[in-house]
């Protein structure tokens, strides 16, 4: 399944009548609109070409200057992403290691060249 956003523009003339033409359409879900014409919709379908068959629907109704897409959602692409990050090794090894006291990991990494020993023992003193 995938979701799309879409921006369609019209001249504030018109702007009724394009408002009105795509509720009434199969194409696309009305959500809200402003004073200049431009007007936001989203659009469903199995996959792109699906939705692509619905923009052209968009762009045909009378006094639609443009229809753009913005943002889109694809489920599909979303669960292999997931399935990649889920199989990632994000956190080092050596932090998953219960052998190893938090003590003894030395950071070697640059923090801004800030002096956090002088920080660390105001914390020690509390």
């Amino acid at each position: 399944m995938n979701i799309s956003s879409v921006v369609v523009q019209t001249v504030p003339k018109f702007l009724d009548n394009v408002v009105e033409a795509l509720k009434n359409s199969d194409a696309c879900d009305y959500h809200l609109h402003d004073e200049k014409g431009r007007i936001i919709v989203t659009i469903e379908g199995e996959d792109v070409s699906e939705e692509l068959k619905k923009m052209k629907v968009i762009e045909v109704i009378p006094h639609v200057v443009s229809a753009e897409m913005q943002m889109a959602y694809s489920e599909d692409e979303l669960e292999a992403n997931m399935e990649r990050l889920e199989n990632a090794d994000v956190v080092p090894k050596m932090l998953k290691d219960e052998n190893i006291k938090v003590e003894d990991i030395i950071y070697r990494g640059d923090l801004k060249k800030k002096d956090l020993e002088g920080f660390a023992k105001t914390f020690d003193d509390v």
